[in-house]
C-alpha cells in the first residue's frame, strides 16, 4: 500500500503546475482605481489636511500664556508753511493759483531736529515742482495721490539719509 501511496503522490506532482507565478484560484486579482481618481483623491486629503493645519495655527495655542503686545509709536507731525504758487497754463489767460497746507509724518520724535535745518530745501523742492504742475494733473483722487507720492519722494530726497513717512494735505485750494 505504500508503493501505491508513493505513485499517487508522484502523480499529483507532475499535475501540477511548475509556474511558480500562478496566483492560487481563491484569491481574485483587484483592479487599481483610474489615474483621474486617484488625483482627486489626493488633492481631497491635502486640502483636508491643509484645512486642520490652518486651524491648528490659528486656534491652536501660541505655547506661551503671556499676550503679546504691539509697540506702538505714536507718529509725530510737522507743519511746513502754506505754499501758494500759480499753476502753469497751457496757453490761456486766466491764471490759476495752488494753495496747500502741509504736514510731515515722522516716524521718529528723534527726526524734528534732524528736518528742522533742512525745511527752506524742502519748500524749494515743494515750490519747484508745484508751479510746473497743470489744474488737470490733480483731478480727482488719483491726481491728489500722484501728488503726494511725488512730494514724498521729494521731501525725502531733500532730507536724505533721513526719511519721512508721509505727506498728508490739511486744505488744498485751486482758484
Amino acid at each position: 500500500m505504500a508503493a501505491a501511496k508513493a505513485k499517487q503522490a508522484e502523480a499529483e506532482l507532475d499535475e501540477a503546475p511548475d509556474d511558480d507565478t500562478e496566483q492560487p484560484a481563491a484569491t481574485p486579482k483587484r483592479k487599481l482605481p483610474s489615474l483621474k481618481v486617484m488625483i482627486i483623491a489626493a488633492a481631497g486629503l491635502l486640502v483636508v489636511g491643509g484645512g486642520g493645519v490652518g486651524a491648528y495655527l490659528f486656534f491652536g495655542s501660541s505655547g506661551h500664556d503671556k499676550p503679546v503686545q504691539a509697540v506702538v509709536k505714536p507718529a509725530i507731525f510737522v507743519d511746513l508753511p502754506d505754499v501758494l504758487v500759480n499753476l502753469s497754463n497751457a496757453g490761456t489767460d486766466r491764471t490759476q493759483y495752488l494753495k496747500v497746507k502741509i504736514v510731515l509724518e515722522l516716524p521718529d520724535a528723534n527726526l524734528v531736529p534732524q528736518i528742522q535745518p533742512l525745511m527752506p530745501r524742502v519748500m524749494d523742492a515743494f515750490q519747484t515742482y508745484l508751479r510746473e504742475l497743470r489744474a488737470t494733473d490733480l483731478d480727482g483722487s488719483a491726481g491728489l495721490y500722484r501728488l503726494k507720492e511725488e512730494l514724498t519722494r521729494r521731501v525725502n530726497a531733500a532730507v536724505a539719509p533721513n526719511r519721512i513717512t508721509a505727506v498728508l494735505f490739511k486744505e488744498i485750494v485751486i482758484q
